[in-house]
């Protein structure tokens, strides 16, 4: 038996090289904030990893993130003007998906929060998928909009890269949360590049129509990706609220207010106002429109410290007019002909909608004050950061639409996602490894086992 086993290894290498050559290229997308990103010194010195670390990380964030918004560019520019933020192309760009902070210590207690493309990278693999010929990632600055020049570039390069690497066969993308949004625009803006390239797309918990709750209460007191123990070794909410402000990404988030909701989004607060001498108490509601009126008054005085310079950070009008012109450009998004999308979208979990501030008992005087409040929920079905309505509305003739039992950042690893995709794709798990086969008469190269 022993003798035959180098024919055995051939054979699977040879059966291997077959599979690759069979199948066509993945390309995995992140969402917001779902890549590596590093602060690169204009003249000299190393890269830094910025986003995410678990050890400085607050300290290195303001340091090193925070950014303004130029609307001659269109980008959010960083405030550290001697550099420049770059998402690392290691590993055929899955580096920057895979561990969003892979330092000894976050492998060490195997911390889920920044584990991401992970287990899904680790499941195609097994599949036989081979990095650089059929597998890879892209990453990008999710500060920035998600129809920017750069942004759509890259995602150009990216696909002909897997579509050449591959032999000429067309590219099939998997898509998480706001990377389905940055497909849709690019789909919209180079429809010829998309269907030139792209075979299928397969789309998770993207907010097609926006994310209420989460998105109205990030640009007004902030956004904390990491719940418990662990919070205390990541950055601040307040500080991740200052970036988020002048964030072009976190605008086209906002809830779409030319959808037909089953209910609309509001934004609730408890208000106090005095007249002669008299306190009345009364619940104000915003909609998708009058909520712009909140943000500007609660975001009236709004300020940063950077480099010992104040820095006046109010609701942005130019980036919501982009934003405007961004929800334009997904609306008329054309599915070309040939491509089959698909769309998962997570359910089972409390996903917040409308946001309320202060309480009747203690109501909100000057609306700058919601700032420094705690918001208050109500909830609907989806994920926990998507609504299931949201991610479902995508406006496009989808092969298949299914809903999952799975949160937001768990759908990238649930089990029923992994057959969703593995069907989909058309691929199952293989024996790879030469050391795991069994070296006994019944390990024939022909067993399907």
């Amino acid at each position: 038996m022993e003798e035959c086993l180098p024919f055995f290894y051939s054979f699977q290498s040879r059966t291997s090289r077959e599979a690759t050559k069979d199948r066509n290229p993945v390309l995995l997308v992140s969402g917001m904030g779902g890549s590596i990103l590093h602060s690169k010194p204009k003249k000299f010195g190393f890269e830094s990893r910025v986003w995410v670390r678990i050890l400085l990380a607050d300290l290195e964030f303001r340091k090193k993130l925070w950014s303004v918004y130029n609307p001659q560019t269109g980008y959010a520019e960083t405030l550290d003007k001697n550099a420049e933020i770059v998402v690392p192309e290691d590993d055929y760009g899955l580096h920057a998906i895979d561990i969003l902070d892979p330092s000894l210590l976050v492998k060490c207690v195997h911390l889920t929060e920044a584990y991401h493309f992970h287990d899904m990278i680790d499941m195609l693999v097994k599949c036989g998928y081979k990095k650089g010929i059929t597998l890879f990632g892209y990453g990008y600055d999710f500060r920035q909009s998600n129809r920017i020049g750069k942004l759509m570039e890259g995602l150009r390069v990216k696909l002909e890269t897997a579509y050449k690497a591959s032999g000429g066969r067309k590219v099939d993308i998997i898509s998480h949360s706001m990377g389905g949004i940055l497909i849709l625009c690019f789909m919209s803006l180079h429809s010829d590049v998309f269907s030139k390239y792209v075979q299928k797309w397969i789309c998770v918990a993207c907010p097609f129509q926006g994310a209420p709750g989460c998105i109205n209460d990030s640009l007004l007191t902030g956004l904390q990706f990491v719940d418990g123990f662990e919070s205390y070794f990541f950055v601040l909410r307040w500080t991740i609220h200052q970036l988020l402000v002048e964030c072009p990404s976190i605008y086209e988030m906002l809830a779409n207010p030319e959808y037909k909701w089953k209910k609309q989004p509001e934004i609730y607060v408890w208000r106090k106002h005095t007249k002669d001498g008299e306190i009345n108490v009364n619940l104000e509601s915003y909609g998708p429109n009058q909520s712009v009126s909140l943000f500007e008054e609660a975001l009236r005085h709004n300020e940063l410290n950077y480099d010992g310079k104040t820095i006046a950070l109010p609701f942005n009008l130019a980036i919501l007019k982009w934003a405007a012109e961004t929800r334009q450009v997904m609306c008329s998004a054309k599915l070309p002909d040939g491509v089959c999308f698909y769309n998962i979208y997570g359910t089972s979990f409390d996903t917040p909608f409308d946001v309320c501030y202060g309480s009747e008992e203690s109501p909100i005087e000057d609306l700058s004050e919601i700032c420094h409040t705690l918001p208050q929920y109500s909830y609907i079905q989806g994920d926990g950061t998507v609504p299931a309505e949201s991610a479902k509305a995508d406006g496009l003739p989808a092969a298949e639409r299914v809903e999952v039992s799975a949160s937001h950042r768990e759908l990238l690893r649930d089990k029923r996602v992994f057959q969703l995709i593995q069907k989909w794709l058309v691929v199952e798990p293989t024996v790879s490894n030469p050391s795991k086969i069994s070296r006994v008469a019944d390990a024939s190269p022909f067993n399907s086992d």
